[in-house]
């Protein structure tokens, strides 16, 4: 089976009859889809799968879907009729196997080949694996939907008091961390790191909101690297033991890994894409003539604010728009396709709360709390970031309008001094 191209080369754009090929049926893969559609794309649109789901949301797995507020297909982003309006012909539970570039040639695991104008890499990441724990029966991550569904049934199978341990205090685990609290766990967090989250909000702000752990009855271990997991898989039901370098050992009826994703690009060798931690794109998101990338495993040129950074960003909204973008790309053609420079922005909710980071800054940066304490006792404030006498970012905890304050001084590449005085003229 295949479909063939209608002739598109070089960095030409893709044609609005012509043929594009989305490999990956996550976020990005699907806002690309509609990005190609809103531009007025009227061809053929192949989407590939490796999940036997309709496109659905990743955000509501650790939050809604694992407590059971939501029920799991409410985080569907696109059911048959939405895709059938947007003519994507999904084909579920199928693999790429590789990818030719300068043919703009996908071969699926299966034989399958198919050939387009344009492609869209959108393959995502999947969860990194602890060391030692790849054959321990039952060791749970949350990334699928069918993780959070097994996740959730475990939790349920042992009732009131489940032993909880999670290895990772980043965003997934600290929410999945608090999710679990919340339906009666008895939770474990173990960090290896001395103040959780410090890359990514430095230490003073980390230190802050690995507190909120405590405060909800989460017992955080930091600077605690796991020496190994032990489980028998003939027995799924017996406790499983978690071991420290130091040589402590926890008991648990469940164990959690959330530290971190590695970008799916193996697929990609011998491409001719340039692959470093991730796909080496332009600023367009351009990886080659014809083939754009987003979502997790893009890396792209972002300029902005007089900086230039090779980045790649793991968070909804940067996928979401990036999805777009690229779809929008393919139909610019590559020498005129707008950069990608948003600002970048995250969330994440944990125990009633909701952290908000706008911006990218370094976890060196000049820290500054403009707004409430770092250890008050509702957990809320807001804090800005400065590197070279510029404001680099914010992050505010439930203080969704005082955040939003600065997005403007972020667009504008204004001065950490000017950000300082933001919200003391806001009164």
């Amino acid at each position: 089976m295949s479909t063939v191209g209608t002739g598109s080369t070089g960095s030409a754009p893709v044609l609005r009859d012509g043929s594009v090929v989305i490999v990956g049926a996550s976020l990005a893969g699907l806002r690309a889809a509609q990005g190609l559609r809103d531009g007025g794309f009227s061809g053929s649109l192949v989407m590939i799968g490796e999940e036997l789901h309709y496109p659905y949301d990743r955000p509501p797995l650790s939050k809604q879907v694992l407590a059971g507020t939501w029920p799991p297909e409410r985080a569907v982003l696109a059911d048959r009729r939405r895709l059938e309006e947007l003519g994507i012909d999904l084909l579920f539970g199928r693999r790429a196997g590789t990818l030719d570039a300068e043919a703009r040639r996908v071969s699926l695991d299966d034989g399958a080949v198919f050939e387009a104008d344009g492609i869209v890499v959108a393959t995502g990441a999947r969860p990194r694996r602890l060391p030692g724990a790849e054959a321990v029966h039952g060791v749970a991550v949350v990334r699928t939907l069918d993780d959070c569904e097994k996740l959730r049934a475990r939790i349920l199978e042992v009732g009131p008091g489940c032993r909880v341990l999670v290895v990772g205090a980043g965003f997934i685990g600290s929410e999945v961390a608090a999710t679990c609290a919340g339906l009666g766990c008895a939770v474990t967090v173990l960090e290896a790191l001395p103040t959780p989250l410090e890359p990514a909000v430095g230490q003073l702000v980390g230190d802050a909101l690995g507190a909120l752990h405590a405060r909800h009855g989460v017992d955080l271990r930091t600077a605690s690297a796991v020496a190994a997991v032990r489980g028998t898989a003939q027995s799924p039901d017996a406790p499983y033991e978690v071991e420290l370098a130091g040589g402590e050992v926890f008991a648990a009826d469940v164990v959690v890994v959330g530290i971190g994703v590695v970008p799916n690009t193996e697929w990609l060798e011998g491409s001719g894409l340039e692959v470093a931690d991730g796909v080496v794109c332009d600023e367009g998101l351009f990886a080659a003539d014809g083939v754009v990338c987003a979502g997790d495993l893009c890396r792209w040129t972002w300029r902005h604010a007089g900086q230039e950074k090779s980045l790649r960003v793991e968070h909804w909204e940067i996928a979401s728009q990036m999805g777009t973008a690229a779809g929008r790309a393919l139909l610019a053609g590559r020498e005129h396709a707008e950069p990608f420079d948003p600002v970048p922005y995250f969330w994440s909710d944990q125990y009633g709360l909701r952290i908000q980071m706008l911006g990218h800054p370094e976890r060196t940066d000049e820290v500054a709390v403009v707004d409430g304490r770092l250890d008050a006792e509702d957990g809320k404030f807001v804090a800005i970031y400065g590197r070279g006498g510029h404001l680099t970012g914010v992050l505010a905890v439930s203080r969704p309008r005082q955040l939003m304050a600065f997005r403007p001084l972020l667009v504008a590449g204004a001065s950490f001094d000017e950000a300082l005085e933001v919200l003391a003229t806001k009164g």
